[in-house]
């Protein structure tokens, strides 16, 4: 019985967290045909109506569409990287002619070239019109289908700002053009190339190739990440790559870590405020969304700047907290903390006392901030 009940638990929270695919058929005019699409919208896509998202497109997604969507819903679900919409393409048999390309220039051939224009010209804009988009696409394949994706480096601009090639099945001159290619981009780029030591040897030795070349390339705007796992197949690295390269894309997107505090926080002589409103202006910036700072983000900043008696930086800290989480204790502390340590305690003091009505934040509780206070009234005799 006990089994049963565990087993229908499960199924229900896959269900929760899943329950926004979608399934459509798309009429494409540039393939004389009609695809078949899977659609991961994030959780609460309903409720957060001013939200935008990127996009997560997804090639082979017959397999490859519920380990992307698994990892892009586990990853945000922890803010390891932003709510994303998950696009994918159902393309079966079809792979082998969507991927085709020229045999004298190796660039996509005609129905390769229909392929081509149908996600850069129909499909892409219809997503875009017909959900909140961020301007931040991640383009994800697998062999033939890793290939292709590189095509679109070679739009002006590209029209993928991320690529996720696990164990490309590359195309003639494919590495010595993207080593050509990629440092003419202005704009950031983040590519990701995933073999393993089982995977089929001809890949894994263009991999290798691929690597040796990107990874001496001198761009300050190409971020690129290489993996070569242990004992990986060509169908068993997927499965280690995906959750990689969404990791390593979206490193910058991450709350404060311990190890960010320790080794950059507290060892910080500059501003500690400008270093927090900088994170976030790198994240609006790359992946094209405007999120609140997070609580976390704020205490990590606000302890630091206390630990480096930045009080300034701590006053700026405090007075945007305030500003983003106003119902809550958080910028109430912090000003306090400022004002107690700047000479001015009764400030302080009225400022405790004045959130005693305020949603508590983590350690910062009701009973703290009085506390703060009838210690400052108990040490000036307020």
């Amino acid at each position: 019985m006990k089994k049963i009940l565990l087993f229908a638990v499960c199924v229900l929270l896959n269900y929760a967290s899943f329950s926004q695919i979608i399934y459509e058929e798309f009429n494409s005019s540039k393939l004389g045909e009609s695809r078949r699409l899977k659609i991961q919208l994030p959780r609460n896509y309903d409720a957060n109506i001013d939200k935008k998202y990127p996009i997560v497109l997804v090639l082979d997604a017959d397999y490859l569409f519920e380990p992307v969507a698994g990892n892009v819903d586990y990853f945000s679900y922890w803010e390891d990287m932003p709510e994303s919409i998950v696009v994918g393409i159902m393309q079966g048999d079809k792979r082998y002619d969507d991927c085709a390309y020229d045999d004298e220039t190796f660039m996509p051939g005609e129905k390769g070239a229909q392929f081509f224009e149908f996600i850069g010209m129909e499909l892409i804009p219809y997503i875009d019109k017909k959900y909140r988009t961020a301007k931040f696409i991640i383009g994800v394949g697998h062999d033939f289908t890793a290939n292709f994706l590189n095509y679109y480096l070679f739009k002006d601009p590209p029209l993928l700002n991320g690529y996720i090639n696990l164990s490309p099945d590359m195309a003639p001159m494919m590495e010595e053009r993207l080593a050509q290619r990629i440092p003419q981009i202005p704009g950031k780029l983040f590519y990701y190339l995933a073999t393993g030591t089982d995977d089929i040897k001809g890949l894994m030795e263009a991999a290798e190739g691929l690597n040796s070349q990107l990874s001496g390339l001198k761009s300050k705007s190409f971020n690129y990440y290489y993996d070569n796992f242990e004992g990986a197949t060509h169908y068993s690295l997927g499965g280690r790559g995906i959750p990689n390269a969404l990791e390593k894309i979206f490193s910058v997107y991450r709350p404060i870590s311990k190890k960010e505090f320790s080794e950059v926080l507290l060892k910080m002589d500059t501003p500690i405020s400008q270093y927090l409103l900088d994170k976030y202006k790198v994240i609006e910036d790359l992946f094209g969304i405007t999120n609140n700072i997070r609580v976390n983000d704020f205490i990590a900043t606000a302890t630091a700047s206390e630990k480096r008696n930045q009080w300034e930086s701590l006053r700026e800290i405090a007075t945007l907290a305030k500003r983003q989480y106003p119902d809550t204790v958080l910028g109430d502390y912090y000003l306090g903390r400022y004002y107690e340590e700047t000479g001015e305690p009764k400030k302080a003091m009225k400022i405790y006392q004045g959130a005693y009505d305020k949603e508590e934040v983590d350690f910062i509780t009701i009973d703290k901030l009085l506390d703060r206070a009838d210690k400052i009234k108990d040490d000036f005799g307020y």
